[in-house]
């Protein structure tokens, strides 16, 4: 099994941590895992990306344009930013919230979610929205949505792993007190 994934946002929103879930659950299945982030002005909003790649015989993290079996967006804007690297087969799960990047902000381009994500309607056969609002307020917490996205991605099946891999790779890398809300997230349909 090989997957190449591209997970993509804006700085705060549990982009980079997604990531290491799936690669600490991928490493946990002995599965080869390479991973490279792009991180830029995340910490004042900017965009963030990591390209994942699991499987054997990979001799570089970074995926060709044309080459990602999934994108998880975390950020309408961001997704359609990275649809080149998407295969025409390919997954995308996006969340329908957008959170304005700077990029967007200081070229006052009037930047709407709704825009971005009928774009990507056009675009990608296989397309996921994720009701990111209704999702979060119905597991209870506005800070969970990398793992609403993740168990999107999991029921889909263009993750390539299983929910107790992911469940597993929680308990190793995120503390005790957030396991309970990290599993309802995950397990939100």
């Amino acid at each position: 099994m090989r997957k190449n994934m591209i997970l993509c946002g804006v700085g705060g929103q549990g982009t980079v941590l997604a990531s290491r879930l799936i690669s600490s659950a991928a490493m946990a299945r002995r599965i080869p895992v390479l991973s490279a982030e792009t991180i830029g002005m995340a910490q004042r909003g900017g965009s963030v990306f990591s390209h994942l790649r699991m499987g054997e015989n990979l001799y570089s993290p970074m995926i060709a344009r044309g080459e990602a079996d999934l994108i998880l967006g975390f950020e309408p804007g961001e997704a359609v930013r990275l649809l080149p690297f998407l295969k025409p087969d390919g997954q995308m799960v996006v969340s329908s919230r957008p959170v304005m990047p700077v990029t967007a902000a200081l070229s006052d381009t009037g930047y709407r979610a709704e825009d971005m994500l009928d774009y990507l309607a056009s675009r990608v056969p296989r397309l996921l929205v994720v009701d990111a609002e209704k999702a979060l307020r119905e597991v209870g917490s506005p800070k969970v949505l990398n793992l609403i996205l993740l168990g999107a991605a999991l029921r889909s099946g263009a993750l390539g792993l299983e929910a107790e891999d992911l469940k597993d790779a929680v308990r190793r890398l995120i503390p005790e007190k957030f396991h309970e809300l990290n599993f309802r997230a995950l397990d939100y349909a």
